[in-house]
């Protein structure tokens, strides 16, 4: 299976491009590593040696994407974060032991996070709704991404109308966060909650707006209606 790492990386070095590279690194105020490979080819790239593990054992895919991100390097980051969510029906309870260590240890900007968290651990909690409280306690972590995971991780299944309840407990949490990227990741859930529930969200925002910031509170109205826009902007 180390072969299968190796190809990879070989093939991310072939489709390497200067401009893609410092196309990528604009996006961010950290420090990354990538290789600068369009995201259509690491996609693809993805998929194909995809092929060659998806009959192997639940744990020798986890062993490949752990490492994938170990390496560090956005894009191989972004090819375990691709081969996770295939195998989702595989997934058991004490995985999320597995999820939060490469969070802690992995995840260190958003695009990382979200590639991440969008849909294996979002997948994980549609499985186990009864583990949707550990995101609580990701909310007050000291960790910036974590923090931002505890949002994000619930945007997926926010569109299909699920943890209305939880998605507000978990803004409650965030909602005087001073860091702009965990801002806009609750405030992108929120928008995705308006997808089945825009009223609640509304209310929400109104009821909340006097101390929520107002790059989360741009994020959260962005899909409402000119009328309801309006009433959430409407000075205290």
């Amino acid at each position: 299976m180390n072969q299968i790492i190796t190809q990879i990386r070989n093939e991310l070095k072939t489709n390497t491009n200067q401009q893609t590279k410092n196309q990528t690194k604009h996006f961010f105020k950290e420090t990354i590593t990538c290789y600068g490979v369009k995201t259509s080819t690491v996609t693809k790239i993805s998929s194909t040696y995809y092929q060659h593990i998806k009959t192997s054992p639940k744990e020798t895919i986890f062993k490949l994407c752990e490492e994938l991100f170990q390496s560090n390097i956005m894009e191989e980051a972004f090819i375990a974060a691709n081969w996770l969510p295939k195998i989702a029906d595989q997934f058991q309870r004490e995985d999320l032991t597995i999820f939060e260590h490469w969070l802690n240890r992995y995840i260190d900007n958003w695009a990382k996070c979200d590639t991440f968290c969008n849909h294996t651990i979002g997948d994980f909690m549609m499985k186990f709704p009864d583990c949707v409280e550990t995101l609580f306690t990701w909310a007050v972590s000291s960790n910036r991404w974590v923090r931002r995971a505890a949002a994000v991780s619930l945007i997926v299944p926010a569109k299909k109308g699920l943890f209305l309840h939880e998605t507000f407990k978990i803004c409650d949490l965030l909602l005087t966060d001073c860091d702009d990227l965990v801002q806009k990741g609750y405030g992108w859930l929120l928008k995705a909650e308006t997808e089945k529930h825009p009223l609640e969200v509304l209310m929400y925002v109104v009821q909340n707006k006097a101390v929520m910031p107002r790059t989360a509170l741009r994020y959260a109205i962005e899909k409402l209606t000119k009328e309801q826009k309006a009433l959430a902007m409407k000075k205290v």
